[in-house]
């Protein structure tokens, strides 16, 4: 899919819309170059410390997690209505049991600013270079939080990702 520049606020209530919807997919490569992309239904575009910053919260257990805190950075690819089989499938697998491009027909891109994949079939994609981590600190959560999202531990890594490029389709707004 042919894409274009465009500013990273551009699209966001669409995407904001997508993302509590069918989700986005988040790109990174593992340690082999194998790519991976998972869905995701929590974060936020902000402007921090002077950036663009796609903020993403990953679970220590994901195989998502260990390819970030290999290469510092991700894509947030947003998919199309036509993708909505293939957010469901990378939601409810892991890309430590298999390439998740090739069981969902996904085309792999290189990121132009970045060393994670993009999804070609996506209209709109944003590259990302982490700038900063955080671990979720369980005691200065709220309780209902707590009780919620976290019944069994595991709590996120915040990744504070600086926007380096997003890039859509000319057609964006009419494919989600």
């Amino acid at each position: 899919m042919e894409r274009q520049n465009v500013d990273y606020t551009a699209y966001y209530a669409d995407v904001m819309r997508v993302m509590t919807g069918r989700g986005l997919l988040l790109g990174s490569y593992d340690a082999n170059r194998k790519p991976n992309v998972m869905t995701i239904g929590w974060g936020q575009i902000g402007y921090i410390w002077g950036k663009p910053i796609w903020t993403v919260l990953v679970r220590p257990s994901r195989y998502t997690y260990q390819c970030i805190e290999h290469t510092g950075c991700f894509t947030v690819n947003v998919p199309g209505e036509n993708l909505s089989l293939a957010a469901a499938e990378c939601g409810s697998t892991s890309g430590r049991d298999g390439n998740k491009f090739d069981a969902c027909k996904l085309t792999e891109q290189q990121g132009a600013n970045v060393f994670a994949p993009t999804v070609a079939e996506c209209p709109i994609v944003y590259e990302c270079q982490v700038v900063h981590r955080n671990d979720v600190i369980p005691d200065r959560l709220a309780d209902e939080i707590l009780s919620g999202a976290y019944v069994d531990g595991d709590y996120h890594r915040v990744y504070f990702g600086h926007i380096l490029a997003t890039r859509a389709a000319t057609d964006a707004g009419k494919l989600l």
